[in-house]
C-alpha cells in the first residue's frame, strides 16, 4: 500500500475516533436509554467499516481494471534482398496477454513508413508541423505500405498468460534505408466509459541499409 493511502487511512481512522469520542460524550450526558446508545454505537461502527472498506477496495481490488483485457505487443523484424532492386521485410508481431481475461481480436493493421532517404525540404516540413506550427503531435512520415487484417468471431483469441505471433510481409525498393513499422491491434471491448485501452501498438525503427545480412529487431 502506498504512503498516500496509509496517510488517508490514518486520517479517516483519526477523524472517526474523534467523532466517536465526541458522540460517546454526548451519550453520557444526553442519552439515558441503553437501547438508543447501543444503536448509535452500532451506527458509528458501520461508518468506520464503510470508510476503511472503501479505501481498501479502491487501492487493492481495482475490480474494473483487474478484469480488463491487456496485450503487450513486440516486433521481430528481418529483411533480405530479392531480385536486383527490391527488399523483402517480414514483421512478426507477438501478442502477449498479460491480463486475467482472454482477449479476442477482430481487427488490426501494420503500416510501413519511410524515414530515409528524404529530401531536406520534406524534413523541414515535417519538423515545422510538430515543433513550430504545432499542427501535429507526431512526425507524419510518408506511408509506403499498409496491411489490414480482420478476424471473425472466435477466430483469434489469446488466453491469459499466452502469446500469439502474427506475421506481415512487405516489399520495398532497395533504395529504402530506414523505415518505421507501426502495428496496431484494436480492442473490440473498448468503450468511452470503460477503463480498457482503445488498442495495443508496437512501433519499431528499422534499417535496411545492409542488404547482405538479414537483421532482427525487438
Amino acid at each position: 500500500m502506498s504512503k498516500d493511502t496509509w496517510k488517508l487511512l490514518l486520517w479517516v481512522l483519526g477523524f472517526t475516533a474523534l467523532f466517536s469520542a465526541i458522540a460517546l460524550g454526548v451519550i453520557q450526558f444526553i442519552i439515558t436509554d441503553v437501547a438508543d446508545a447501543a444503536r448509535l454505537i452500532q451506527s458509528i461502527g458501520i461508518l468506520v467499516a464503510i470508510c476503511v472498506g472503501g479505501i481498501f477496495a479502491h487501492q487493492r481490488l481495482q475490480l474494473f481494471r483487474t478484469f480488463e483485457p491487456h496485450l503487450t505487443v513486440s516486433h521481430s523484424i528481418r529483411h533480405r534482398l530479392i531480385g536486383d532492386s527490391y527488399v523483402h521485410i517480414d514483421v512478426t508481431a507477438t501478442l502477449h496477454n498479460s491480463s486475467k481475461v482472454q482477449v479476442e481480436l477482430r481487427e488490426a493493421f501494420s503500416r510501413l513508413q519511410l524515414v530515409s532517404p528524404a529530401w531536406d525540404e520534406q524534413i523541414e516540413t515535417l519538423y515545422a508541423q510538430v515543433f513550430i506550427d504545432k499542427t501535429e503531435q507526431h512526425v507524419r512520415w510518408d506511408t509506403l505500405e499498409e496491411i489490414q487484417r480482420e478476424w471473425g468471431s472466435g477466430e483469434l483469441i489469446v488466453e491469459p498468460g499466452e502469446s500469439h505471433p502474427e506475421t506481415y510481409e512487405f516489399i520495398v525498393s532497395n533504395e529504402i534505408e530506414t523505415v518505421i513499422i507501426y502495428t496496431y491491434f484494436y480492442n473490440p471491448r473498448f468503450s468511452q466509459d470503460s477503463h480498457s485501452a482503445e488498442g495495443w501498438v508496437a512501433t519499431t525503427y528499422y534499417d535496411t541499409v545492409n542488404h547482405e545480412h538479414a537483421g532482427a529487431s525487438e
